[in-house]
């Protein structure tokens, strides 16, 4: 039996934690790359009681050696690395200048330099033998940055950047290597729950949320069928195409609801200890406390997952309103 072979960073909570399961699920074997042992070792047990192979390991992805040997023992272990996900992310919530400014590199660091780390540790491995594929895990505010978050938007705008340049190195190579963005709304995930922040009441992501495994059926999709960019969710779409079209609106709007909307005043729920530069302990899944407002799909993302049939359906439509207006100037 073949074996397709996964990488997935921060694949312990959130998003990752439910990519990991999506993976499993559509046949590969999974290698997740954390910092706590307790999240590890639950999602190992969760990948084996699918059937597929997996492996923990316990690796900060700010540590450009750390990552290394994690991808070494990823292939000693399970085999070469066809797909590697860079998901890992910590968060920083509060205004830019009354950010502590060795949080606000912590976070650069995990959230940018991890995605630095883990695509050079992929690619020295694809590139040599002219197979393989990188997911880059985006978000809206690579495209437009918000308040109360500028260390996240700040990496965001960098890993776009970033994986923009090394495309065009790889199409010079004439590379068979892929690499792709998935860009996601906002998701009910744990992270809203051991966050660093100082805000008066339990951070919250901007409506309207979407579950996490929302976000990961699409990572799967892409990773079944690469594209270069794929925007999840009509938020997403929205929040790109009206920033270019009118940023300066932008501005004046997210100044005057980012701040209420990044607030959620009736969760009472104590914060977990924040994981900005050690794990939280225990296994903590996929999903936050957010579960009674988040959908679970949307026109936009069913629209990615079905694009042949969206434009057949489409075509099929203008052809015939077209017969309808010529059968109406006859």
């Amino acid at each position: 039996m073949s074996h397709r072979i996964a990488v997935v960073t921060g694949g312990t909570a959130g998003l990752g934690r439910a990519t990991a399961r999506e993976l499993a699920d559509r046949g590969w074997d999974v290698a997740v790359l954390a910092r706590g042992e307790d999240g590890l070792a639950a999602t190992v047990a969760e990948i084996e009681a699918k059937g597929r192979r997996a492996i923990g390991i316990s690796a900060d992805v700010a540590d450009r050696d750390a990552v290394e040997r994690a991808a070494s023992e990823v292939e000693s272990t399970l085999g070469p690395i066809d797909l590697w996900v860079n998901d890992a992310m910590v968060g920083v919530f509060g205004e830019f200048l009354d950010t502590a400014p060795e949080d606000f590199e912590r976070a650069t660091a995990v959230n940018y330099f991890g995605f630095v780390n883990g695509t050079r540790a992929a690619l020295s491995r694809m590139v040599p033998r002219q197979s393989g594929h990188v997911i880059q895990v985006g978000s809206a505010l690579a495209h437009r940055g918000i308040p109360l978050q500028a260390a996240y938007c700040g990496a965001k705008h960098a890993v776009q950047g970033f994986t923009e340049s090394v495309t065009t190195e790889l199409i010079h190579q004439k590379s068979p290597v892929r690499i792709s963005t998935v860009d996601m709304p906002a998701l009910n995930t744990i992270q809203f729950n051991w966050v660093r922040t100082d805000l008066p009441h339990h951070p919250m992501p901007v409506a309207p949320i979407y579950e996490p495994e929302v976000g990961a059926k699409a990572i799967a999709d892409v990773a079944d069928r690469p594209r270069r960019r794929t925007w999840v969710g009509e938020p997403t779409v929205a929040t790109v195409l009206g920033n270019r079209v009118s940023a300066g609106f932008m501005d004046w709007y997210l100044a005057r609801s980012g701040y209420d909307g990044q607030q959620a005043p009736e969760k009472m729920q104590p914060m977990l200890p924040d994981n900005l530069y050690a794990p939280t302990a225990g296994d903590h899944g996929a999903r936050g406390i957010f579960s009674d407002q988040a959908h679970g799909t949307s026109p936009a993302i069913w629209y990615v997952r079905n694009r042949g049939l969206a434009r057949g359906i489409a075509a099929a439509l203008l052809a015939i309103g077209g017969a309808a207006a010529l059968g109406r100037r006859r």
